[in-house]
């Protein structure tokens, strides 16, 4: 029985490079994981932005965080890192 088995792997040729092809099936797969990866990624930023959101409520025994939806415009005064500030460390 060992003698078949020997028999027929040595028998069977390796095919050349030329002759190996990935055809549909592989690009199928390509496409397939590239739709998986932009999923899997909108997924996760959805994700983090909840786990903020909760973070900004006080979900996680943080104190609640007012977010402005404009940014402070340069300049502000009351801004720390502005020109025209005085706080210290000590201040903040």
């Amino acid at each position: 029985m060992l003698d078949l088995l020997i028999i027929a792997l040595a028998d069977d040729p390796t095919p050349k490079d030329t002759e190996v092809k990935a055809g549909p099936l592989g690009f199928a797969v390509w496409i397939f994981m590239i739709i998986a990866v932009v999923i899997i990624a909108f997924s996760l930023v959805k994700q983090l932005r909840k786990a903020q959101a909760a973070k900004d409520a006080g979900v996680y025994g943080d104190e609640p965080v007012q977010r402005s939806e404009e940014p402070d415009a340069p300049g502000t005064p009351g801004t720390p890192g502005t020109p025209g500030t005085t706080a210290t460390t000590d201040e903040r």
